[in-house]
């Protein structure tokens, strides 16, 4: 079996341009990604605006009212 060095040299170099244009293009992706990704959406707003949503404690059954009140509410919402 014959080798030829030139075929061999000649592949590797391809085989080594790809590799590092592959990283090459990993690392831009991570770079755009970081660059495109949103900011943090839960934070507090700044400026003039207002959070609509806030966390609270769940408020027990007792103080709703009863399961037909509940119903009614739930219906004259529309949620």
């Amino acid at each position: 079996m014959i080798f030829s060095y030139r075929k061999l040299l000649v592949r590797l170099r391809y085989i080594l341009l790809f590799m590092a244009l592959t990283v090459i293009l990993y690392q831009v992706m991570l770079v755009l990604t970081g660059w495109i990704e949103p900011v943090n959406k839960y934070r507090t707003p700044s400026g003039r605006s207002v959070k609509v949503f806030g966390q609270h404690d769940p408020v027990s059954l007792k103080e709703t009212g009863t399961m037909s009140d509940r119903l009614r509410l739930f219906y004259w919402y529309g949620e």
